[in-house]
């Protein structure tokens, strides 16, 4: 459980060169980002966001039960889709995210290989992108395209006028963007830490030193273990300042239960400039009933990540592979980083001399927690080791796009407009709120959604 506590506002010391990731990484772009983000929810959409969201240099493969990736998707590799029920995984456009999708009519899924649906099983996995919401008797689509690098297998369903599109050369934009993924995280990882850290056995809570424009900490085990959760809190952190946070393990277990995604929660203030980095990680392991608050960013292009929570919530940005699994629909949120990061060209460790700025968009509110002792230093134990069995979600209803290609496995017709229930879960997206774990009884309204329900 997090624990944190209102604080007098601290003012702010800068710190050394700093800017924010630029384009097509770190804060939404074009003309339609929305002012303010919501919690996830199931419509309508509040704007639209052409960064990239979730950024793969390796293979991106989608196991168990896992739901959706919302935001623009690039992946440098292979993208490959065995859920261990079949069904559906929503890319781009989601039932239950912040509702910020990649602009209609652009690439919203660019994989630099292969993509490929098992049709192994008698509810084969499926691919499904863009889709729509419906406000009274208006409808809202939002569409885009697949590009692929060089095969195309197994059904999916793109919203017209989206197409799967193959084209070796899509990928040349973006391939560059891994170097810059790992120069950012080792120069985060070799700034000099200004916070510290304490493990209370329950919670792990993050210090900082009240005034800094970033906040760094180092910290050199695990949060938690394969069989335990735990907290995280932080304190002593000013409005609007960039929050690092170094994990410098090699082999690294998130595990906690902290983070709800909703308005109030410290974590979630935090969210915007808050930047969990793994610079040398072979191994990072994201798990625990949290809706995790915050980016990651992994800079070994062979390390490996699994996300097996049920909710991540800012911009995923991996060198290496990425693998999304879970039991209960395990999903990524579009949440934009607007932290201001160190240059290591021009300011290899923090200094108080230079002048910087934190981030401009939401500026995370002062957090403090019972005022733990930096001289506990002691790292968790435990190893990595994502769980759980896969169970039923939804299945979205929706428009079919054009056949795959070159395998001849085509997609078939989704059923009407609107979803069909079912017997198992809550009307549109509702299946997927009720995973949005530790949201602290609040209910979600939901709107019907063409593209709210996943299996």
């Amino acid at each position: 459980m997090t624990v944190l506590s209102a604080a007098p506002l601290l003012a702010l010391a800068t710190l050394g060169e700093a800017a924010q990731l630029a384009p097509p990484l770190g804060p939404c772009s074009g003309p339609n980002c929305p002012s303010t983000w919501g919690p996830p929810h199931t419509g309508p959409f509040i704007g639209s966001d052409a960064s990239i969201h979730v950024y793969v240099g390796g293979d991106y493969l989608v196991r168990q039960n896992a739901a959706e990736a919302e935001g623009k998707v690039v992946v440098v590799g292979d993208l490959d889709i065995n859920k261990a029920n079949g069904g559906a995984f929503n890319m781009g456009v989601v039932g239950v995210g912040s509702m910020v999708t990649p602009p209609s009519g652009t690439d919203h899924v660019t994989v630099g290989g292969s993509v490929s649906m098992d049709a192994s099983q008698g509810n084969p996995s499926k691919l499904f992108l863009g889709g729509y919401y419906v406000d009274g008797t208006t409808v809202h689509t939002t569409w885009g395209n697949l590009k692929y690098g060089t095969t195309l297998t197994g059904a999916y369903d793109i919203t017209p006028d989206g197409k799967a599109i193959k084209d070796a050369a899509a990928i040349d934009e973006f391939s560059g963007l891994t170097p810059v993924i790992e120069d950012h995280s080792s120069c985060m990882g070799r700034q000099t830490a200004n916070g510290t850290w304490a493990d209370d056995g329950s919670t792990v809570t993050f210090t900082g030193d009240g005034t800094s424009a970033r906040q760094i900490f180092d910290y050199p085990g695990n949060i938690g273990s394969a069989s335990a959760a735990k907290g995280i809190a932080f304190a002593g952190i000013p409005a609007g300042a960039t929050v690092i946070v170094n994990m410098t393990g090699s082999d690294v277990l998130i595990n906690t239960n902290s983070g709800t995604a909703q308005e109030g929660d410290p974590l979630t203030a935090l969210r915007p400039n808050l930047m969990w980095n793994f610079p040398t990680a072979t191994n990072v392991v994201v798990s625990g009933q949290a809706q995790f608050q915050g980016s990651i960013m992994a800079g070994n292009p062979a390390s490996s990540t699994t996300l097996s929570n049920p909710g991540t919530n800012g911009r995923v940005y991996l060198a290496g592979s990425l693998l999304q699994q879970g039991s209960a629909g395990t999903e990524i949120h579009n949440y934009p980083f607007n932290g201001d990061l160190p240059d290591c060209d021009t300011s290899p460790s923090p200094s108080p001399s230079d002048s910087g700025s934190p981030s401009p968009s939401p500026s995370p509110s002062p957090s403090d927690s019972p005022s733990p002792s930096p001289s506990d230093s002691g790292s968790p134990s435990a190893s990595p080791s994502p769980s759980g069995s896969p169970s039923p979600s939804p299945s979205p209803s929706r428009s079919t796009g054009p056949a795959p290609s070159p395998s001849g496995s085509s997609s078939t017709p989704a059923g009407p407009p609107l979803p069909d229930t079912g017997d198992d879960l809550m009307a549109p997206a509702a299946g997927a709120a009720a995973l949005l774990l530790g949201l602290g009884g609040a209910v979600i309204a939901l709107a019907r959604r063409g593209r709210g329900r996943h299996s």
